[in-house]
């Protein structure tokens, strides 16, 4: 008699596709070095993927399995540099090269947003006119921060580094460096403050191609509380939904990371809330919404 008392595998959905036949890629980046507030983050990527395991295949919004159709991936959890931030977001860059040039699509969970600079790096370099929407409670414009231009502080003045278009959404903190980089080179239309935004706006400023970057401080506290940096006053759940939903509508979603979970002890709240917005932003990407 076959034995049937197996637990799911350590992949995203509990659903490991072989790599050769699956679309889409999971990279796991357990890195938290840069951290200026509450350290564990680097404790996200295990959260996220152990608390996807009771997130319902079906999509009853698009109808679809969406993780069968697809076929996801995850790979072994990348080793960071501990000495130096700027060696761990080039081999995260490396690892997104070697995931893109097999043809998947990339979904990188954190970890701190250091690092998503090193997938866009990637992408940056087969889609020449990419674009990139963050979500999130913090500019992240600092040119450098703590001694080092890769800290999780300066994570979208890197990303702009690769792509000319950033749009940011959420945004609920900001120093005074941030705001005369703002001024100087005219990013005022690309960022909306606070929880209020028009998604036409933001949807006439990306490119063709997108690549989502998700820090879950954007969202509200009381709905995301494990997160190393909240502030007060962030998105909803249905909010961001209906943005992702319309920006895979009216553009070309080519890869996106969920980052900055740090789970509370003795609760799921927040794991289960990233996996669940990482399977419907997945759902969103193929299906366009």
């Amino acid at each position: 008699m076959a034995f049937t008392h197996i637990r799911a595998p350590y992949a995203f959905m509990g659903y490991q596709c072989p790599m050769e036949e699956s679309k889409a890629a999971v990279m796991p980046v357990p890195y938290d070095a840069t951290t200026s507030f509450k350290a564990g983050t680097r404790e996200g990527p295990h959260a996220i993927i152990f608390a996807s395991r009771q997130v319902e295949f079906f999509d009853r919004e698009l109808g679809r399995d969406v993780a069968e159709e697809v076929g996801i991936h995850t790979l072994p959890e990348m080793e960071p540099d501990l000495g130096s931030a700027e060696k761990t977001v080039r081999r995260v860059q490396e690892m997104a090269e070697d995931v893109i040039g097999q043809g998947k699509f990339p979904i990188m969970f954190g970890g701190e947003h250091s690092v998503s600079a090193g997938v866009v790096a990637a992408l940056a370099k087969k889609y020449k006119n990419l674009s990139v929407l963050q979500i999130d409670a913090h500019a992240d414009l600092r040119d450098e921060y703590e001694g080092t231009k890769f800290n999780h502080a300066c994570a979208m003045r890197r990303i702009r580094d690769h792509v000319k278009t950033a749009v940011q959404v959420g945004i609920r903190s900001v120093c005074r460096e941030e705001l005369d980089y703002i001024k100087k080179a005219r990013l005022d239309d690309c960022i909306h403050w606070g929880a209020e935004f028009d998604t036409a706006e933001v949807l006439s400023h990306l490119t063709d191609t997108v690549y989502v970057t998700i820090d879950l401080d954007g969202f509200d506290p009381s709905e995301c509380p494990g997160v190393g940096t909240p502030e007060p006053g962030g998105l909803k759940w249905l909010q961001v939904l209906k943005l992702l939903r319309e920006v895979s509508q009216k553009k070309k979603i080519v890869g996106f990371d969920i980052m900055e979970l740090m789970p509370i002890p003795n609760t799921v709240q927040s794991e289960f809330f990233a996996a669940k917005l990482a399977y419907k932003l997945l759902g969103y990407s193929f299906f366009r919404g």
